[in-house]
Protein backbone atom coordinates (compact mmCIF):
# COMPACT_ATOMS: atom_id res chain seq x y z
CA UNK A 1 0.00 0.00 0.00
CA UNK A 2 1.35 3.62 -0.88
CA UNK A 3 1.83 5.99 1.37
CA UNK A 4 0.48 9.42 0.95
CA UNK A 5 1.37 12.48 2.99
CA UNK A 6 -0.85 13.54 5.72
CA UNK A 7 -1.48 15.68 8.75
CA UNK A 8 -0.89 14.01 12.06
CA UNK A 9 -2.15 16.14 14.96
CA UNK A 10 -0.91 15.92 18.45
CA UNK A 11 -2.49 15.87 21.76
CA UNK A 12 -2.27 19.22 22.99
CA UNK A 13 -2.68 19.10 26.97
CA UNK A 14 -2.64 22.25 28.73
CA UNK A 15 -4.86 25.27 29.13
CA UNK A 16 -4.72 28.93 27.84
CA UNK A 17 -3.23 30.04 31.17
CA UNK A 18 -1.05 27.93 31.83
CA UNK A 19 0.31 26.69 27.98
CA UNK A 20 0.71 23.54 26.20
CA UNK A 21 2.64 20.15 25.57
CA UNK A 22 2.79 18.11 22.65
CA UNK A 23 4.25 14.80 22.52
CA UNK A 24 5.82 12.62 19.28
CA UNK A 25 6.18 9.26 20.13
CA UNK A 26 7.41 6.65 18.47
CA UNK A 27 4.49 3.99 19.77
CA UNK A 28 1.91 6.06 19.73
CA UNK A 29 1.72 9.01 16.53
CA UNK A 30 4.96 8.34 14.46
CA UNK A 31 5.32 6.16 11.86
CA UNK A 32 9.12 5.23 12.35
CA UNK A 33 11.75 5.08 14.80
CA UNK A 34 13.69 8.46 14.85
CA UNK A 35 16.88 8.09 13.56
CA UNK A 36 17.45 12.22 12.94
CA UNK A 37 16.03 15.70 14.85
CA UNK A 38 16.69 19.00 12.48
CA UNK A 39 15.23 22.25 12.41
CA UNK A 40 15.44 25.45 10.27
CA UNK A 41 14.81 28.69 11.30
CA UNK A 42 15.09 32.62 10.15
CA UNK A 43 14.10 31.33 6.54
CA UNK A 44 13.47 34.73 4.84
CA UNK A 45 9.36 34.51 3.68
CA UNK A 46 10.23 35.51 0.21
CA UNK A 47 12.62 32.51 0.10
CA UNK A 48 11.68 28.72 -1.05
CA UNK A 49 13.09 26.05 0.10
CA UNK A 50 13.17 22.14 -0.39
CA UNK A 51 13.24 21.54 -4.19
CA UNK A 52 13.67 17.97 -3.55
CA UNK A 53 12.74 14.87 -2.79
CA UNK A 54 13.69 11.64 -0.76
CA UNK A 55 14.04 7.88 -2.19
CA UNK A 56 13.53 5.85 1.09
CA UNK A 57 13.55 9.01 4.12
CA UNK A 58 10.14 9.38 5.79
CA UNK A 59 9.50 12.83 7.61
CA UNK A 60 6.94 14.16 10.45
CA UNK A 61 7.75 17.58 9.72
CA UNK A 62 6.24 20.69 12.73
CA UNK A 63 6.08 24.87 12.56
CA UNK A 64 6.61 24.93 16.20
CA UNK A 65 6.60 28.73 15.37
CA UNK A 66 5.04 30.63 12.54
CA UNK A 67 3.74 28.87 9.63
CA UNK A 68 4.86 26.49 6.83
CA UNK A 69 3.30 25.89 3.78
CA UNK A 70 4.12 23.13 1.30
CA UNK A 71 3.28 22.01 -1.61
CA UNK A 72 3.86 18.05 -2.24
CA UNK A 73 4.21 16.51 -5.64
CA UNK A 74 4.31 12.71 -6.46
CA UNK A 75 5.76 11.09 -9.91
CA UNK A 76 2.05 11.13 -11.16
CA UNK A 77 1.96 14.52 -10.90
CA UNK A 78 -0.53 14.61 -8.00
CA UNK A 79 0.01 18.00 -5.96
CA UNK A 80 -1.06 18.43 -2.23
CA UNK A 81 -1.21 21.17 -0.05
CA UNK A 82 -0.63 21.48 3.09
CA UNK A 83 -0.52 24.51 5.97
CA UNK A 84 1.42 23.63 9.38
CA UNK A 85 0.18 27.24 11.22
CA UNK A 86 -0.11 25.35 14.86
CA UNK A 87 2.75 23.78 16.84
CA UNK A 88 0.60 20.49 17.56
CA UNK A 89 -0.11 19.58 14.04
CA UNK A 90 2.67 17.95 11.85
CA UNK A 91 3.26 16.29 8.44
CA UNK A 92 4.08 13.12 7.40
CA UNK A 93 5.61 12.96 4.17
CA UNK A 94 6.41 9.75 2.25
CA UNK A 95 9.61 9.16 0.32
CA UNK A 96 9.06 9.86 -3.20
CA UNK A 97 7.32 13.62 -2.90
CA UNK A 98 9.15 16.54 -4.98
CA UNK A 99 8.57 19.64 -1.87
CA UNK A 100 8.42 23.34 -1.95
CA UNK A 101 7.99 25.13 1.15
CA UNK A 102 6.94 28.58 1.83
CA UNK A 103 7.61 30.28 5.76
CA UNK A 104 6.20 33.22 7.23
CA UNK A 105 8.65 35.56 9.05
CA UNK A 106 10.64 33.53 12.04
CA UNK A 107 8.74 30.55 11.47
CA UNK A 108 10.66 27.47 13.19
CA UNK A 109 10.67 24.15 11.17
CA UNK A 110 11.32 20.81 13.14
CA UNK A 111 11.79 17.63 11.57
CA UNK A 112 11.69 14.02 12.71
CA UNK A 113 13.21 11.92 10.03
CA UNK A 114 13.68 7.68 9.68
CA UNK A 115 17.00 8.07 8.74
CA UNK A 116 20.70 9.83 9.35
CA UNK A 117 21.71 12.20 6.59
CA UNK A 118 23.10 10.16 3.43
CA UNK A 119 23.01 13.18 0.17
CA UNK A 120 22.46 9.81 -2.07
CA UNK A 121 18.64 9.31 -0.45
CA UNK A 122 18.11 12.55 -1.88
CA UNK A 123 16.40 13.81 -5.71
CA UNK A 124 17.51 17.18 -6.02
CA UNK A 125 16.51 17.82 -9.98
CA UNK A 126 13.46 17.78 -10.97
CA UNK A 127 13.69 16.50 -14.15
CA UNK A 128 15.17 13.18 -12.23
CA UNK A 129 12.57 12.94 -10.06
CA UNK A 130 9.89 12.96 -12.75
CA UNK A 131 11.72 10.59 -14.40
CA UNK A 132 11.20 8.27 -11.77
CA UNK A 133 7.27 7.50 -12.98
CA UNK A 134 8.98 5.59 -16.06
Amino acid sequence: MKEEPHIITFNKIGTPNLGYISVAEVADNIPFDIKRVYWTYFTPNHVERGNHAHVALRQVILSVAGIINFELENVEGEVFKFTLDEPNKGLFVPPGYWRKMRFSHNAVLLCMASLAYDEKDYIRNYDDFKALKK
